[in-house]
């Protein structure tokens, strides 16, 4: 800026101000700002300094105001002192109602979770309907410091000891590098008003026992706490920032494959993978299939034994009804449900999509003839298998396996349990409801995409063929 024209008593704290939003390039010409407003200190002073750079910046400012309709006796009082410095700044004001009991009874969620959802929310209907396509919020140095102590008593790792960012997404934070003794300071020397928030002089909450009880206390071990914590955060900020890229770069060749709901990962490069980044790994496949709300640091451990020490088969099951299952060259992360094969009848001739397993299967009726011998010889017994029409009991049955089953696999000259078979073809225990059985009255003919029974093969007695043939489809 080509001049400062606020040189008053609190020039000192404007200016540092403007470096922060410098710094994190928070601002760019012509920016459409919605300023959360709660009548608060540090609200009240971050709308009052963004009006005094509004013009530096060339910026456009509105306010918000969010009854949370938790403090009924207060919030009329807290509105109309808004009112108020909106109208004597120029800025217009909206007011917003969330109600927070609701969405936490309905959610599951404690009042401070809900209410930071709803706010949210609140703040980017209000930026659509005003079409601004900044957030200014007043969170502060002290919030850093405090949420880094919370966070390191629930046993965060780096991420989380990071803090709040200054900048994410469209959300600007203007005073993270501001103490809360220097806002004070600018309204007590702009003989600015501002009201208090009972709720934030009880000890209820853990972030207010951290505020009243603990800092005071660190202050007499170094009096500079709040800004020794909030660089700590800075710092593990742009470590995690660096660690973020190892990750993303990790997680793109260790996905087999990926849906919104299921992420498939390569067993052998996480086996031998440094613990640090597998750790961060795993996070972040959770979070790319359901969120990693309930997830936490035990659970992403218990992820990490499963993939070193665990067996083909083995399964995790997590909060908000999540699985890893350790599988034979991949874990599987999901919340999906196992899925179990229905029951179906295969009419012969004809066709019968089981969208279970993802296939259809073709039945035909061929005599033996020179090209039928072709095509025996071609035939693998997983998307195509012959048998001997006569020995068979029609009409033919579709379903999942059963406890006890057996059956003769093509070649191994004896019977098997299908279980152990199964097994021994590594087909992973989730995925072993969904293999397709087509059977005659009680025998299995055929273990769908894998072997047929020798009991029912083409010999050169036969006379009439059933081919089956298999083939994937997007049901």
């Amino acid at each position: 800026m080509e001049k400062e024209s606020y040189l008053t008593p609190s020039s000192g704290i404007i200016k540092k101000i403007q470096d922060t939003i410098k710094k994190y390039s928070m601002l760019s010409e012509g920016d459409r700002v919605l300023v959360g407003l709660s009548g608060g200190a540090d609200s009240v002073c971050l709308l009052s300094i963004l009006h005094k750079l509004r013009d530096a910046f060339k910026i456009d400012l509105h306010a918000l105001y969010i009854d949370h309709g938790l403090r009924p006796n207060e919030i009329k009082a807290e509105i109309e002192f808004c009112k108020n410095l909106c109208e004597r700044l120029g800025i217009p004001l909206s007011i917003k109602s969330i109600d927070v009991r609701s969405y936490a009874k309905e959610h599951g969620l404690n009042r401070q979770e809900a209410a930071r959802e709803l706010r949210y929310m609140a703040f980017d209907e209000a930026a659509f309907e005003i079409k601004a396509n900044r957030i200014a919020i007043a969170h502060n140095a002290d919030d850093q410091a405090e949420t880094l102590l919370m966070r390191l008593f629930r046993g965060s790792g780096t991420k989380g000891l990071s803090g709040i960012p200054p900048v994410r997404r469209n959300i600007i934070r203007p005073l993270i590098e501001t103490e809360r003794k220097e806002i004070e300071k600018f309204l007590d020397e702009e003989t600015t008003d501002f009201v208090i928030d009972s709720s934030n002089l009880k000890e209820d909450y853990f972030r207010n026992k951290i505020r009243l009880s603990l800092i005071p206390i660190l202050k007499g071990f170094n009096p500079d706490i709040v800004r020794t914590l909030s660089k700590t955060a800075d710092i593990l900020r742009e470590e995690e920032r660096y660690l973020e890229t190892i990750v993303t770069k990790a997680l793109i060749r260790l996905i087999s494959r990926k849906t919104s709901e299921r992420i498939e990962l390569f067993l052998t490069p996480m086996e031998v993978m440094d613990r640090i980044i597998l750790r961060r790994v795993i996070r972040r496949a959770i979070d790319e299939t359901k969120g990693l709300r309930g997830i936490g640091f035990l659970h992403v451990e218990d992820i990490l034994h499963l993939i070193k020490n665990g067996n083909p088969g083995d399964r995790l099951y997590l909060p908000k009804g999540i699985r890893a299952i350790k599988g034979y060259s991949t874990l599987i992360i999901t919340p999906e449900a196992p899925v179990k094969l229905k029951h179906y009848t295969l009419e012969v001739p004809g066709e019968l999509v089981i969208k279970e397993a993802g296939i259809m299967i073709n039945a035909s009726v061929e005599a033996f003839t020179g090209a039928i011998r072709e095509s025996l010889l071609k035939a693998d017994g997983k998307t195509s298998a012959f048998f001997d029409l006569d020995k068979l009991t029609l009409p033919l049955k579709v379903r999942p396996r059963k406890a006890g089953d057996l059956f003769y696999p093509f070649g191994f000259g004896k019977r098997k349990k299908l279980q152990d078979y199964l097994v021994d073809e590594k087909v992973p225990r989730d995925e072993r409801d969904t293999v397709a059985l087509i059977v005659s009255g009680d025998d299995i003919v055929w273990v769908v995409g894998y072997r047929t029974d020798d009991r029912f093969k083409v010999t050169a007695a036969t006379k009439r063929i059933l081919a089956l043939r298999t083939k994937r489809v997007n049901t």
